[in-house]
């Protein structure tokens, strides 16, 4: 029986030509045998007017090099070359999408670059000089632990537009005192500048996952909210929503560090919680506790 491709019909996503002359995209699924793999995170984006519109969304996009995480046959790939891209290096370990993006770096010489290998253990700040932009339908059970790696180097990165669950995403732009405020929050917060662009419905991806995705922009702020040391934020913030229904006071203990004079250098009642600090008011936390030898 022929691959089947997703049903658009009555949803609004009417799946667009490829101009560029290129096989369909169901045609290189069903020629490579690249059945999305649950182990892999994959959820493939087969209608060309939505990855254009993730394309288009990171700007320009001929002035830097473009970093594209978990391509899988190369839908958004082939929408950021479209939409100009100077040049795109993709990261795939999946081999069946090495073999099919094959076909799209010939059709593209000189400006599509594929690396094999898992991006947990890449550094894509490593691949290319600046400027760079990280564009990416990011596989779903790794997206987390890739954003909190690439903080480390955010700096070196003129944006990141990134595809997550609309959880995730409602997490990384969540304000203090609302359910989602959480140490994620803070940690992006501090770093970049999050902004939910827009949500994708569970049938605009093959398979079709159980949840609403969302396309996020982070723009690297020019210098962080406040001073800190992130492995000392990260400890304090792990420590305070690791027990977030718990007053400061006790949630801050497991630190090993005099609790109550950190609160009290840092002006913070002890009998606040977690989700009620800002993040600049974390940083000052971080600060104190960086003091007592955190």
């Amino acid at each position: 029986m022929a691959w089947q491709g997703p049903d658009f019909t009555g949803c609004g996503l009417v799946a667009a030509a490829d101009p560029s002359g290129l096989p369909a995209l169901r045609e290189i699924i069903a020629r490579y045998g690249i059945a999305a793999r649950k182990s892999l995170g994959q959820n493939f984006i087969l209608d060309l007017n939505l990855t254009r519109r993730i394309a288009r969304a990171a700007g320009r996009l001929d002035d830097a090099t473009v970093i594209e995480v978990g391509p899988g046959p190369g839908g958004l790939t082939r929408a950021l070359l479209a939409e100009g891209a100077r040049r795109v290096i993709a990261i795939e370990r999946d081999p069946r999408c090495l073999a099919a993006l094959g076909e799209l770096a010939s059709h593209y010489p000189g400006r599509l670059e594929l690396v094999a290998g898992d991006a947990l253990a890449l550094d894509p700040a490593t691949l290319c000089e600046p400027p760079r932009k990280i564009v990416a339908n990011l596989p779903y059970n790794i997206a987390t632990a890739l954003l909190l790696r690439w903080l480390d180097r955010i700096a070196g990165y003129e944006s990141l537009v990134l595809m997550f669950q609309r959880e995730v995403a409602e997490r990384l732009v969540a304000a203090p005192r609302s359910p989602a405020y959480g140490r994620l929050s803070v940690l992006v917060q501090w770093l970049t500048e999050p902004k939910i662009l827009f949500d994708l419905p569970p049938r605009a991806f093959v398979p079709a996952p159980k949840v609403t995705s969302s396309v996020v922009a982070l723009t690297p702020r020019a210098r962080p909210l406040a001073p800190a040391a992130k492995p000392v934020l990260e400890r304090v913030t792990a420590a305070a929503f690791g027990q977030r229904r718990k007053m400061l006071r006790s949630s801050l203990k497991s630190l090993g560090l005099p609790v109550e004079l950190l609160l009290a250098r840092t002006g913070i009642a002890p009998t606040a919680r977690a989700e009620e600090l800002s993040v600049i008011e974390f940083c000052a936390l971080a600060q104190a506790a960086a003091a007592e030898g955190a």
